[in-house]
């Protein structure tokens, strides 16, 4: 990259990350992240599970390996996956569960035709297929999946109930929905949520193009399922495993950011300054999970 091109993804990250009037969709926002992944083997995205993981690695592969369990692949046949980033998460599926086949959704063209390459290269591309296709609108049939999962996509989506409705369309009976998903925290004794909360979700939903109808505490989430004629939902948060030990691990070890262009890795060292709670206190972090009836 000459130094020319440089100089305007900076000014790109600058304008994303400071200017409050600039709202991009979430396509552009990966466009311009690209494969800058803190990983160090693959390009995880995700923000790790770290009950039981020392690294970010361990702690990506986790949250990957959670949801998985959580989807029941070791009994399914078909995957749809809405949301695949670079296919990181899909690779992982399909080498732990040899029977299974996947179908991915990804609405940011580059990331696409990165995790085609990589999926290729692993030769595993007549048990992977990748494409450029809307969760909200899926072109696939109905009664064909074992499984959807969104991981840390759902709540980008235009809207997460439209998603809910098509994953149940495309699932078969009996069949499961399993979402990573970000929502704000619940509000305090039935009160409005504190300054310092408020702030932090919208810091991140402003910056991370999450739609004001998606945003809503677990409960309703939990509501908007059962409404929709899942049975056997639970949303349960997993805050503590994620934020917390993130925070932690990232102030302990800021050379994991050096992958990161420089102005979003000032942003990401400075975020890690104030406590975790101070950062992430308006963020719950929840594992969804229903099936259809």
């Amino acid at each position: 990259m000459n130094a020319l091109t440089e100089l305007q993804r900076g000014l790109r990250f600058a304008n994303w990350l400071l200017n409050p009037l600039y709202r991009p969709a979430a396509p552009s926002i990966y466009d311009l992240i690209g494969t800058d992944a803190p990983t160090v083997n693959g390009l995880y995205l995700n923000l790790g599970y770290w009950r039981d993981a020392g690294t970010l690695d361990a702690a990506c592969e986790a949250l990957v390996d959670l949801v998985g369990v959580r989807a029941q692949l070791d009994q399914a046949t078909q995957l749809v996956d809405c949301g695949f980033g670079f296919g990181d998460q899909d690779l992982f599926w399909a080498r732990r569960h040899p029977g299974l086949q996947i179908v991915g959704l990804n609405v940011t063209g580059s990331q696409v035709r990165t995790a085609r390459d990589r999926v290729t290269s692993a030769g595993l591309s007549d048990r992977i297929d990748l494409r450029l296709g809307s969760a909200t609108e899926m072109s696939l049939d109905t009664g064909c999946a074992d499984a959807v999962i969104a991981l840390e996509s759902a709540f980008h989506f235009r809207t997460r109930e439209r998603f809910f409705r098509e994953a149940q369309r495309v699932l078969k009976p009996g069949g499961r929905l399993v979402t990573a998903d970000i929502v704000p925290m619940p509000r305090e004794d039935g009160c409005r949520l504190t300054p310092r909360m408020s702030l932090a979700w919208r810091l991140t939903a402003s910056r991370f193009a999450i739609p004001d109808n998606n945003v809503y505490p677990r409960a309703d989430y939990e509501e908007c399922l059962n409404r929709l004629g899942f049975t056997d939902v639970k949303v349960e948060s997993i805050r503590d495993d994620v934020y917390p030990p993130l925070h932690q691990y990232l102030k302990d070890n800021p050379g994991v950011l050096t992958a990161l262009h420089p102005v979003p890795r000032i942003a990401a060292r400075l975020s890690v300054i104030p406590d975790a709670e101070r950062t992430f206190g308006g963020l719950d972090y929840v594992i969804g999970s229903a099936i259809k009836a």
